[in-house]
């Protein structure tokens, strides 16, 4: 009987200091994180998000991709992730304060999405359907410039000819490249390389440096040196990671990534024939995924607060807690004006360029 004191007491002694060292502190440490803001009270973040993020972070829940994706990117001297492009910075506990539950993940058949709503391409970067890459065959890469829309114009007649030839421009850039102006070319950056992908402006250094294609394809290159190439597009999709593509990414992953093993969603979505106009949610598919003639495919609301969800996750924001990992991105340089007789460069005429390093 005097044994039995001390064998409880120990029992309690262990429990009470597992307890305050796995409850008390961490919760004394960050359980009364707020957000974090400027002097001006103008830049805040985190901020709460909209009642479609929530169901959305239900569904994710609800369809399993917690048990292969994570949303925690590592600190560069415990693993690779920001070497891998899934951030420019760890994250820290002041990114998950609005979180309930908190989707940390600790296996990773996909790549980490805690950034994959900060890969998306800026609004006046996305195409409009009219100017979308037209299907070449499901899922080859673009590997060469698409061809040419429109045929430059002739100059009139009885006007002098130009002083360098202009060359067709492409869909995308509806004007010549900076490789037929002589000016342009000693001081403008280079143009686009041959596997920019078709239909799309130029990704921001930023976009570039998070981008990495889907499942296991090659991590994108943060350096915008010429020749280097672009993140993978396939011909045919929306822009990469814009809400279009989620909806064909959760549609059929394999028209995306041939070796990808995520499961198709498709419940999520609706088959119906179209009435009247093609709705404007209608998914773009080719190949044998797109529906027979007069038929459509649509999201579901569920979808939608899914796919609103991943374009949500952001950790991007710069914290005092979590220094950025390299330096913020060169600005592009600006041009010299075109020579008499030559056409505008893209730059001048409001087509984005390639940043140079």
């Amino acid at each position: 009987m005097k044994g039995l004191a001390p064998l409880f007491l120990g029992i309690f002694g262990t429990f009470a200091f597992s307890w305050i060292g796995l409850t008390v502190i961490p919760t004394w440490q960050i359980g009364n994180l707020n957000p974090e803001s400027d002097e001006e009270g103008t830049d805040i973040y985190p901020r709460p998000q909209s009642g479609m993020f929530e169901r959305g972070a239900r569904v994710y829940a609800a369809n399993g991709c917690v048990y292969c994706h994570s949303q925690q990117v590592r600190a560069d001297y415990a693993a690779d992730d920001i070497e891998r492009k899934w951030g420019n910075r760890r994250s820290a506990p002041r990114d998950y304060i609005f979180d309930r539950p908190v989707f940390l993940g600790k296996m990773r058949m996909g790549q980490d999405l805690a950034n994959i709503g900060a890969r998306a391409p800026a609004p006046e970067e996305s195409p409009s359907p009219a100017g979308a890459a037209s299907p070449a065959g499901q899922g080859a890469a673009v590997s060469s410039p698409p061809p040419p829309a429109v045929a430059a114009p002739s100059p009139a007649a009885g006007s002098p000819p130009a002083k360098a030839p202009t060359s067709p421009a492409p869909a995308a850039a509806a004007s010549p490249s900076p490789a037929t102006s002589p000016a342009a070319t000693s001081s403008a950056p280079s143009p686009a390389p041959p596997g920019q992908r078709t239909g799309v402006a130029s990704p921001s250094p930023v976009q570039m440096a998070n981008a990495t294609p889907g499942g296991s394809s090659p991590v994108a290159p943060t350096a915008q040196t010429p020749g280097a190439p672009w993140p993978i597009q396939t011909a045919g999709l929306p822009p990469m990671y814009s809400a279009a593509w989620h909806h064909v990414h959760l549609y059929a992953p394999r028209s995306i990534n041939l070796d990808s093993n995520m499961p198709a969603y498709r419940f999520l979505y609706e088959k119906r024939r179209i009435a009247g106009e093609r709705s404007a949610d209608a998914l773009q598919l080719s190949g044998s995924d797109a529906p027979p003639e007069g038929w459509e495919v649509v999201p579901s609301y569920d979808a939608k607060c899914l796919v609103a969800y991943l374009m949500g996750l952001n950790q991007s924001h710069p914290l005092k807690e979590a220094k950025l990992v390299g330096g913020a991105p060169a600005p592009a340089a600006s041009p010299a004006p075109p020579a008499q007789g030559a056409s505008p460069s893209p730059a001048a005429a409001g087509s984005p360029v390639p940043a140079k390093k």
